[in-house]
This record gives structure tokens, sequence and C-alpha cells, in this order.
């Protein structure tokens, strides 16, 4: 089954669900503000897609971080820290597939090769 990892509200999520839907796509959904982000899977996520391809820099939540907070991550470390506190600095919506593979963001070309 398809999990998908997001924030409800956020419009890149809904598209990405709906999409889902759909394409009559079984999936769950975890919710990061009500049921937090698991570091286990952050740790998964990192390992396979990288820090810099999960931080998402162009949403609100880094936009209003600190000049001195944005400069602080300059790594996996810095990167971790920062996504568990702030869960909303992850791009989202971020998808474990059946075949055991993990992305980030949506894109209906590439979610179509892999339903």
């Amino acid at each position: 089954m398809v999990r998908v990892y997001g924030i409800p509200n956020c419009e890149t999520v809904k598209r990405a669900r709906a999409w889902l839907q759909a394409q009559g796509v079984a999936h769950t959904f975890h919710d990061f503000k009500k049921q937090g982000l698991p570091p286990e899977r952050l740790d998964a996520w990192l390992a396979t897609l990288g820090w810099e391809a999960l931080l998402n820099r162009r949403g609100t939540t880094w936009r209003q971080l600190g000049e001195a907070t944005r400069a602080a991550v300059t790594d996996t470390a810095s990167a971790r820290a920062l996504m568990l506190t702030k869960p909303s600095v992850v791009r989202r919506p971020v998808v474990e597939w059946p075949d055991g593979t993990v992305s980030a963001g949506f894109d209906p070309e590439d979610w179509a090769r892999r339903v």
C-alpha cells in the first residue's frame, strides 16, 4: 500500500491525494500536524533522498525562520534536527511506495510510472 506523509491543508498534498484517489490507488495518510514526524521514518528518507531533496526551502515555514537558523542548516544532522522540530519544512508529500522506494513532492508523471 502507498503511504503518504504530509499536512492535510498543504495544496500539494491535497492535489497528490486527489490524484491517487482518481487513479484508484489505495493509500494511507500520516498527518505530521496530528501524528508528528516519526524519527525512524525521517532517518530512512534522509538516507534514501538526502537532506537537500527533503528540505523545502520554498515554503512559508522556511522563509519565516531567522537568517541564523537557515544558515545553520548545512548537513544531514542539522537538517534532521530542524525537520523534527518543524515538520513543515519537509518537502511534501513524502510517499513510501509499495516497491520500497520513496519520493518527495508531487510529480504526476513519475507517480503514473510507479502505480
